[in-house]
């Protein structure tokens, strides 16, 4: 069976004036995910959106919004988000001591668990709640803002996560973030991404939206031919 590669735009590089056109032009343009980046000034040096915009978002589109906690305490935050109407949700390794539990805590509320690992965080820390997971999301540039460039290395360790995936549980999705674009999309998804989330690709490429989507999901078609489950 062919690898179904999504396609996750992230709405931190998106005009916040315009939030509503947006969150519906992505999904206008075919999407599969939203993917919201909830910053807390503490965990990472910047700060975005919190529950109550995540729940706005919710209002104004259809697509499954995938939450990335990049927080202190991200077990706080479970509830909160379930009620605002999030459907994945993922917490960093680095951030959360007692992480089986807060992954417990999302899948029993109905919603997707996945966890994030920074750029210097090697894989193998997965080893022991691989099993738990819906997916993996894969930093590739350091947290906290758009608009970095695509850390190199990233390749080996996306490829080094597909076999640790392959060895533990087959199900579990691996989910790629940071300066992705057409000119390194299609390397990122050959070494094993299947979700693919894109800021500046998508909202600053100094086309429209649609046009920028489209680009994307025709490399992402194109290279994951011939590549399986």
């Amino acid at each position: 069976m062919r690898r179904k590669i999504d396609l996750a735009p992230s709405i931190l590089s998106a005009d916040f004036a315009r939030l509503s056109e947006a969150v519906q032009s992505i999904e206008e343009a075919g999407a599969d995910l939203a993917h919201l980046d909830v910053m807390d000034g503490h965990f990472v040096p910047n700060l975005t959106m919190g529950p109550p915009v995540v729940s706005w978002i919710r209002k104004t589109t259809q697509l499954p919004l995938d939450v990335h906690l990049m927080v202190e305490a991200p077990a706080t935050y479970i509830d909160a988000l379930a009620q605002a109407g999030a459907n994945w949700v993922s917490v960093h390794v680095e951030a959360d001591h007692h992480l089986h539990r807060t992954i417990q805590a999302i899948k029993e509320r109905g919603m997707r668990a996945g966890v994030a690992l920074n750029p210097a965080t090697p894989v193998d820390c997965l080893v022991e709640v691989l099993q738990y997971l819906d997916f993996v999301l894969l930093l590739t540039v350091n947290p906290g803002f758009g608009g970095q460039e695509f850390i190199p290395a990233s390749l080996k360790k996306i490829r080094k996560l597909r076999d640790l995936i392959t060895s533990y549980n087959n199900k579990v999705r691996v989910e790629v973030d940071g300066g992705i674009a057409a000119g390194n999309l299609r390397e990122v998804v050959e070494a094993g991404a299947q979700i693919i989330v894109a800021g500046s690709a998508v909202f600053c490429a100094g086309v429209p939206v649609s046009q920028a989507l489209a680009e994307l999901r025709e490399i992402a078609d194109s290279c994951s031919n011939g590549l399986e489950e």
